[in-house]
């Protein structure tokens, strides 16, 4: 493959998670053994829930037979944090990159990734701020982007997700992140205009390569061809990872 300095772009759209956690993991091992360069991954879920390595099914409010009537799975992962919400309507960020390329341990690269996300909403108007007892982004009535990674063999894999507008009433059958009382909030609350996803997108990627330092271009074909030969984007293929219920 390429140049290692560059970072790669996919756009993989509307993407079941199960899938998508899987091909995390091939990804990873991928660019673990140094077979591909670091990436990022954009991607926007169907409705899930998902637990990280801290999560509690306590914090999932909704029964098992409720989410299946509303079609939601519940997924435990191993990223870092707790329960937390992806839908449409919401950006999901998945960067597989080679930690130390990108800061000096996970601590900094979590704030880099806090400033991506805040530097993208002041584009649009929305002033953003941390929290210092919640990882993630918020403005003045809740939080609007999460964060959560995980890091094997110094390769991140997970990332963020930023509400642009999703339907903020699933946040309701979860505690988001245990933040509880805090609130969660999404770009159309605060901007009158339309938010185009594209935009939001464009604008995540500008800032993520300024912040991170590193020069971003869309993944040439021969990513694609690889994706296409695992079979991992295959809907059909989504048996590689199950859901789980609360």
């Amino acid at each position: 493959m390429n140049s290692l300095s560059e970072v790669w772009l996919a756009d993989l759209g509307q993407f079941d998670y199960g899938p998508a956690y899987a091909l995390q993991r091939h990804l990873a091992t991928e660019r673990d053994e140094e077979r591909l360069p670091d990436l990022l991954l954009l991607v926007e879920h169907p409705p899930v829930i998902t637990l990280g390595r801290r999560g509690n099914r306590s914090d999932i409010y909704a029964s098992e037979s409720e989410l299946s009537a509303r079609g939601i799975n519940v997924f435990e992962t191993n990223r870092g944090g707790l329960v937390t919400y992806h839908g449409p309507g919401q950006i999901v960020g998945y960067p597989i990159v080679r930690l130390r390329a990108f800061a000096s341990d996970a601590p900094t690269y979590v704030w880099r990734l806090e400033e991506t996300i805040s530097r993208t909403l002041a584009e649009f108007g929305v002033t953003a701020h941390r929290d210092l007892g919640n990882r993630g982004v918020f403005v003045d009535n809740g939080k609007i982007a999460a964060i959560g990674v995980a890091v094997t063999h110094g390769v991140t894999m997970h990332g963020f997700a930023l509400n642009v507008c999703p339907h903020l009433a699933h946040f309701g059958l979860i505690n988001p992140c245990g933040i509880g009382d805090l609130g969660v909030t999404s770009m159309s609350e605060h901007v009158r205009a339309e938010i185009s996803m594209d935009s939001v997108k464009n604008s995540l990627v500008g800032h993520f390569g300024n912040v991170f330092n590193r020069p971003i271009r869309p993944a040439p074909a021969a990513f694609w061809e690889l994706l296409s030969a695992w079979g991992v984007t295959d809907p059909t293929n989504a048996a590689k990872i199950r859901p789980v219920y609360s």
